[in-house]
């Protein structure tokens, strides 16, 4: 098919999926409850259903009552029984494909089941969605005249007992569309390769032949990859590689720290950004509006949604809220239930709700990436707008970081130590060090009055890592590729131990 045709009827299908999305806009708890009811309704014959008695389950309250929140160690069991070959345990049609976990957060791997119905409904169906988005508010876009470079993960699948697990990209790769495979690049070969190296060249030399109109990955390893493209070519920005390029679809990590050193790869005002919410266990939220820094969360992907406020999670006093009874600016641990037969399911994220009215979220962080040894509640959301004011007051640029706790001896306070490696080194450390902790106090209230008068807290240490530490230290855990990330922060001092033993 010519790509200008191509392009034409793509948009116009896109399109029209516009108005379906305008529905669940205008009815959200309608649209949610029914996505719970058809999920109960698909899974009353699973032997999950039969012990919960989904089929008399009439409501969400008698759901909440009678099914309860899991973690992943909770239904490993049941999850390796069917990694085993039995099925119709908590979902009715089979489950052959799972998401190896690539977190760093355990050395145990996690596998998360991803059914026929998720694959469609949620992920393939999210991509066409943020196209449409993308195309409704982008009216003269020529997306569809070039290709999608993307990037994911550097693991290819693995079989077992007739079933299949790696990187959830991989799994999509290789179940993915004929128009998705038609409209990117490289190749479906070369987004599988293993070996992180020998793919990125082999990108490079595919991707440079193409007219590539459009980006899709993490903002780190993305970063990788456009650097090397640059050195590769001998250009100066990549619109002297690809004239047409016009958005970049991020996900994975915050694009904070690294929206400087894009703009410098990307020189033109126009050009678009857009972020993504996604993740193993399914597709969560897409951005909806240019420049904006919210997500709306997408209510029709066959997952259910629930919240519980952070400053009661893991207590007694803990308690669920549906969507419907979300309130703005207050952080959320998230719930999920899915068309993966995942029940009540922790994902470990936490979100901020900008908008009610339609819901738009800011994820926030990791319910275990934080540091609150002392009473400091500092999450991710507050690490990462404090250094983007601190690089853009000192000019300095960064590549990586993670922090922890430096913890109390005998009469010596605690702190918080980072490591961080830059691209632009700050021309004075301490300064940097005492703006760094200006602005999280400025932030964060509950840091600010931990750091009075270094009552609980000094002021924090601050390592500079040497070129490629986190790249090495990845390299180390065999965790090199597109969809790992760093442990931005921790209540443990493992990581930063390791890092700092590396950094010798």
């Amino acid at each position: 098919m010519p790509i200008p045709l191509f392009n034409s009827i793509a948009s116009w299908l896109l399109k029209k999926r516009f108005h379906q999305i305008e529905l669940f806009l205008k009815y959200p708890g309608e649209v949610q409850e029914e996505v719970l009811h058809q999920l109960l309704e698909l899974a009353e014959d699973t032997e999950m259903g039969k012990k919960y008695g989904f089929e008399s389950i009439t409501s969400y309250e008698v759901f909440k009552e009678r099914v309860p929140i899991v973690s992943y160690e909770e239904i490993e069991p049941m999850i390796e029984r069917t990694r085993k070959g039995e099925q119709n345990l908590f979902w009715p049609t089979a489950i052959k494909w799972f998401a190896k976990s690539s977190g760093t957060t355990n050395a145990k791997s996690k596998f998360i089941p991803v059914s026929t119905e998720a694959l469609e409904d949620c992920h393939y169906k999210s991509g066409k969605d943020l196209l449409c988005l993308y195309l409704n508010n982008n009216e003269n876009s020529q997306l569809f005249t070039g290709k999608s470079l993307r990037l994911g993960g550097s693991k290819e699948l693995y079989e077992d007992n007739g079933s299949f697990f790696g990187d959830l990209s991989a799994i999509l790769i290789d179940n993915m569309p004929l128009w998705a495979e038609f409209s990117s690049t490289p190749s479906s070969k070369v987004s599988l390769m293993s070996e992180w190296e020998d793919k990125l060249k082999a990108i490079i030399k595919e991707s440079t032949q193409e007219n590539v109109t459009s980006l899709a990955g993490v903002p780190s390893w993305m970063l990788v990859l456009l650097n090397n493209v640059l050195e590769e070519t001998g250009k100066d920005h990549l619109f002297q590689v690809w004239e047409n390029l016009e958005v970049y679809f991020h996900g994975g990590v915050s694009f904070n720290p690294y929206q400087t050193q894009y703009e410098k790869l990307l020189p033109r005002r126009n050009f678009k950004y857009y972020e993504i919410y996604n993740a193993s266990e399914g597709f969560f939220a897409i951005q909806d509006r240019n420049n904006a820094d919210d997500l709306l969360l997408m209510l029709d992907y066959g997952i259910f949604y629930e919240f519980i406020p952070m400053d009661t999670y893991g207590q007694e006093s803990q308690y669920v809220l549906p969507l419907a009874e979300v309130a703005i600016n207050v952080n959320y641990a998230m719930i999920i239930t899915t068309n993966s037969g995942l029940w009540r399911y922790k994902i470990g994220d936490t979100v901020r709700f900008t908008s009610i009215a339609p819901y738009r979220i800011k994820v926030t962080g990791r319910t275990k990436h934080h540091i609150n040894v002392f009473g400091e509640e500092l999450i991710i959301e507050n690490a990462e707008e404090a250094l983007r004011k601190v690089c853009s007051e000192t000019g300095a640029e960064i590549m990586d970081y993670t922090a922890g706790p430096i913890f109390m001896d005998g009469k010596e306070k605690g702190a918080h130590e980072w490591v961080i490696e830059f691209r632009n080194r700050p021309s004075d450390l301490n300064c940097f060090t005492q703006l760094l902790d200006n602005a999280l106090k400025s932030l964060n209230s509950d840091y600010e009055a931990k750091r009075y008068n270094n009552i609980t807290l000094n002021l924090p240490l601050v390592h500079i890592a040497r070129e490629n530490l986190f790249y090495d230290w990845l390299k180390s855990k065999n965790k090199v590729g597109g969809q790992h990330k760093i442990p931005r922060l921790s209540n443990k001092r493992n990581y930063i131990e390791e890092l700092l033993q590396m950094n010798q």
